[in-house]
């Protein structure tokens, strides 16, 4: 429990420095690229095995770093990771009876999800740090409280064959709390009202279902590879995917509501 306890904190103040020490990127790009360089090294295990493993590695770094160069790709990584998170509805429901997606395919899924994970990243940072911070919040409040919700009242299982320790009741929980997250920025600190308010309050709560989608799509990969946990770089919690998995399905989702939202504001001013 310490270990965890230490590796959060010292976790927490690398990021937050990163992120709010300066108005330029000069120390947030450089946290992304370790951090998706991490990410696609763990991703390898996951996968079939994969002949030469720092090629992907390399590929995936080398497509995230130019995208995050090339702004007008951003939208494209979005749309195609929301499309591989509503056919992994699917391959959730269905598991383990049917497996297709499990097979070199993964390596196209993996180059879109992270590419789309840390270009959503970069896109809300350079709104504010604050809208980064805010999605953080948002994904970490549900899973505490579906945890909590759900280890004192969980009965019905969500997903057995994937994650037996998920439930609906848990769930509902997760939802609850966020939702007290998102009243309380919404109402009290942007003041929104009417429309704009119903369009947060919607793309926050299907940021938090999207943060489950991805918690159960990880352990779907990790049982599926016969691994627990997709790494070792964090001491108490196993590797970066193990503690952002929630994150890369609900960033980008997050990030394309909220580009679609500015867009149609900008289109009917």
């Amino acid at each position: 429990m310490w270990q965890r306890i230490k590796t959060a904190v010292i976790l927490v103040i690398i990021v937050g420095i990163a992120m709010f020490t300066s108005k330029t990127p000069i120390l947030f790009i450089p946290l992304l690229a370790i951090g998706v360089t991490i990410a696609a090294h763990e991703w390898t295990k996951l996968m079939p095995r994969w002949r030469h493993p720092p090629v992907f590695v390399l590929m995936v770094l080398a497509i995230t770093l130019l995208s995050l160069w090339l702004k007008v790709t951003w939208v494209f990584w979005w749309i195609a990771s929301l499309i591989i998170w509503l056919m992994a509805l699917s391959w959730v429901s269905k598991f383990p009876t049917h497996t297709n997606w499990y097979g070199r395919k993964l390596g196209l899924m993996g180059v879109i999800i992270l590419t789309a994970s840390i270009t959503a990243m970069f896109y809300l940072w350079q709104l504010s740090a604050w809208w980064l911070l805010y999605v953080f919040l948002l994904v970490w409040c549900a899973d505490s409280g579906a945890y909590f919700v759900g280890r004192k009242f969980g009965r019905r299982k969500m997903s057995p064959n994937v994650s037996p320790n998920k439930s609906m009741e848990g769930l509902a929980g997760g939802v609850a709390t966020g939702l007290v997250v998102v009243i309380v920025i919404s109402v009290f600190k942007l003041q929104l009202t009417g429309i704009a308010l119903i369009a947060f309050v919607a793309l926050s709560v299907v940021t938090i279902l999207a943060s489950v989608l991805g918690d159960l799509f990880e352990s779907m990969l990790k049982r599926r590879a016969g691994v627990k946990d997709s790494g070792t770089f964090l001491p108490g919690h196993g590797g970066i995917l193990d503690r952002i998995d929630s994150l890369l399905s609900a960033i980008p989702i997050f990030a394309l509501g909220f580009w679609l939202v500015q867009y149609l504001e900008l289109m009917t001013a």
